[in-house]
């Protein structure tokens, strides 16, 4: 354990981003699952309510630095060509 005290803080800081992360990024990964179950249940709303967002989930995880912004353009154009081959 660190004795600085602008080491704690630090370490404090570090917690708390990282729990922020995790759950950004859980929620992405989640909205993702979501939107591949909706593909499978043939529901033409609820597969657009899901694609919907699992691309707003991915421009807000790539506007929060959890995942970089090509990589959330990259997952929305995968998306949309699962959404167009539907």
């Amino acid at each position: 354990m660190a004795n600085i005290k602008s080491a704690i803080k630090r370490i404090k800081v570090t917690e708390k981003q990282n729990l922020r992360n995790r759950m950004a990024t859980s929620q992405y990964k989640t909205a993702l699952k979501k939107f591949d179950k909706a593909l499978e249940s043939n529901d033409e709303a609820l597969i657009q309510e899901a694609y919907t967002n699992a691309v707003s989930m991915a421009d807000i995880s790539a506007s929060k630095g959890v995942i970089h912004r090509n990589a959330a353009n990259r997952k929305k154009a995968q998306l949309a060509k699962k959404l167009a081959a539907k």
